[in-house]
């Protein structure tokens, strides 16, 4: 076999710090900043500056379980199972505000994209939506019968998707806080959801080893990739929106181009579970974690082209094509 192309991905750089499984990563902004969380009740930002030291928050008692960076980059959320969320200052103080959020372990936090709310998911069967900067309770979403394992607002933020244990992805309407709509179809627990950057489809990941692909105005299931030999963790969409990368207990990251609808790259690098990947928002890197409580940072190496404020990456020669399987997004 010949060797790796100049467009392959590239490991960048590990880091060691934690003391356990990580559970969750997520870039700032600027890309200059990385947080993770981990199990070992810790969160840590990792500066991409070589020879910076990182920070270490220390708060929760127990379990760090999700982290979510806010658009701006200045503030930095994270869940526990300890059932709060923290605000914190990414700065070498760590200051933080606590959330007494939820009455059980809490999954997930994401910041709408004007950074005013923030959304939390729980084992209590709840999604919760907070103001963020008045640092209060807004509403809750209780439909589902069983664990939230993870939850998104849409790209405009009128919409929020969330997973779940009893087997089901919601579509919520956030003005109505209604369910617009209810996916059946994975044939396990709901690990992680998404939307795509185009905000017209939503990517979720199963336990059943599949990741699923749903069209919001039509509901269509759009794309099932059976890809991965055991579960899938998380994934996140390329700010392209043209590819689409996944993290497995089988220990593998796996890149798609959702354009040809094809498996572009297989990576490995955890020893173990990958059990969290993020796109920086350039999409010029991606991180991933492990059990074996290592972060590692990687070069996506898609070609990067700079449309003033926005960074667009062009395809990979190898993944360039005219046919489009499917116009989903």
């Amino acid at each position: 076999m010949a060797g790796p192309s100049p467009e392959d991905p590239s490991l960048e750089r590990h880091f060691k710090g934690h003391r356990d499984a990580v559970t969750s990563v997520d870039f700032s902004l600027n890309t200059k900043q990385l947080a993770s969380g981990s199990m070992d009740s810790c969160l840590m930002i990792w500066h991409m500056k070589p020879q910076s030291r990182a920070y270490r928050f220390t708060g929760h008692k127990d379990a760090v379980t999700c982290v979510n960076f806010s658009p701006s980059g200045h503030l930095l959320a994270s869940g526990s199972r300890d059932k709060t969320v923290r605000i914190w200052i990414p700065n070498v103080k760590g200051e933080s505000t606590v959330f007494r959020a939820h009455t059980a372990t809490v999954r997930s936090v994401h910041f709408c994209s004007d950074g005013q709310s923030l959304l939390t998911a729980s084992d209590d069967k709840t999604v919760k939506v907070w103001s963020t900067h008045r640092q209060r309770f807004l509403f809750s979403l209780s439909q589902h019968i069983n664990w939230v394992r993870c939850a998104r607002f849409s790209p405009d933020g009128r919409l929020i998707v969330s997973a779940s244990d009893d087997k089901t992805v919601k579509l919520w309407d956030k003005t109505s806080r209604e369910c617009i709509h209810s996916y059946c179809e994975h044939g396990g627990f709901v690990t992680y959801v998404d939307f795509h950057p185009s905000g017209t489809c939503i990517a979720a990941a199963g336990m059943d080893n599949t990741v699923k692909l749903w069209d919001v105005r039509t509901h269509r299931l759009l794309q099932h990739y059976q890809l991965h030999s055991a579960a899938v963790n998380a994934l996140s969409f390329h700010p392209s929106g043209n590819y689409l990368i996944t993290a497995s207990s089988d220990s593998t990251l796996k890149i798609l181009d959702l354009m040809e609808g094809r498996l572009l790259y297989t990576l490995h690098g955890h020893q173990g579970p990958a059990t969290t990947v993020a796109f920086s928002r350039t999409g010029e890197y991606f991180a991933s974690g492990g059990a074996d409580e290592q972060v590692m940072v990687w070069k996506s190496n898609f070609d990067v082209v700079d449309c003033g404020d926005v960074k667009v990456q062009r395809p990979p020669p190898q993944a360039s094509s005219a046919r489009n399987l499917d116009p989903f997004c």
